[in-house]
């Protein structure tokens, strides 16, 4: 018997492990690109001009699942860095997107609110959240490099 449950036990490590360096390397196939600037709570910012575009990352959308509803603000409504701006629900979790920066709403995109599925498809493109006309610079000063959000989310 001690060797049936020596078997057991070497099996469970041995799955454990597998699924563990599994969820490693798909943390670690996640693309960060380099133009972005990332907040910790996992949303990003494209910086053009005086406007940042809103998103977030791919990193957070593996963690959420299947994503099932997206609830943003309207264009013309204030985002203020760091307050909740929506939520983001998937069949795991609900979670609140936070600003990464102060501003006013001057776009959204409104697709995404109808097939918010889309989020894992193209979280950098086509599934942006919102765009913001930028009110205080300086904010984005605080927010991670590709290089610093890579090796926070991959524990590096």
């Amino acid at each position: 018997m001690l060797q049936t449950g020596c078997v057991a036990s070497l099996v469970v490590s041995f799955i454990d492990a597998a699924h563990s360096r599994k969820r490693e390397e798909s943390v670690m196939a996640f693309e960060y690109p380099d133009d972005l600037m990332y907040a910790d709570t996992h949303e990003y910012a494209r910086l053009e001009g005086d406007i940042v575009t809103i998103g977030i990352t791919a990193f957070a959308v593996d963690q959420l699942g299947d994503i099932v509803f997206l609830e943003l603000p309207e264009v013309g409504d204030t985002v203020e860095k760091g307050a909740t701006f929506g939520t983001v629900e998937s069949v795991k979790a609900v979670e609140d997107l936070k600003a990464p920066v102060t501003g006013t709403i001057i776009e959204r995109n409104d697709p995404l609110l109808d097939t918010p599925e889309q989020l894992a498809d193209d979280p950098y493109g086509t599934a942006w959240m919102l765009k913001v006309r930028l009110e205080a610079p300086e904010e984005l000063e605080e927010a991670l490099s590709a290089d610093e959000y890579r090796s926070q989310v991959e524990g590096a």
